[in-house]
């Protein structure tokens, strides 16, 4: 199974709806939909964009560019807080940065703050 099948077959399954009703709500057949899983067949653009939607993760996610599923990551971060997010020693050494919510990392700020502080 390739990476977009597997995706929309664990994002349906963890969102508990069945091949047949996600069918329907995306505009396909569950015929369709269960080639999609398997790899076998390809959703064109809008239906992807639907699937997207849906589960409101990025097509990038559901076509295995990223394994981080939420479309808009640290969309409202201003500029000297992107900064403090793309500091290259913070990133070597705190690996998970990307995946972080952004209460772990204003947390995580404060504790990178009085780290350089002591240096």
């Amino acid at each position: 199974m390739d990476t977009l099948g597997n995706r929309i077959k664990l994002l349906r399954e963890k969102h508990n709806i069945s091949q047949i009703e996600f069918a329907k709500k995306i505009g396909v057949s569950n015929a369709v939909l269960s080639r999609y899983e398997s790899g076998d067949r390809k959703p064109d653009f809008d239906i992807l964009n639907k699937i997207a939607d849906y589960f409101e993760v990025s097509v990038d996610y559901l076509l295995g560019r990223t394994d981080i599923p939420d479309p808009t990551p640290h969309k409202e971060v201003d500029k000297e807080f992107q900064s403090f997010i793309n500091d290259p020693e913070l990133q070597v050494w705190y690996k998970e940065l990307p995946k972080s919510d952004e209460e772990e990392l204003r947390k995580l700020r404060a504790i990178w703050e009085m780290i350089k502080k002591d240096k």
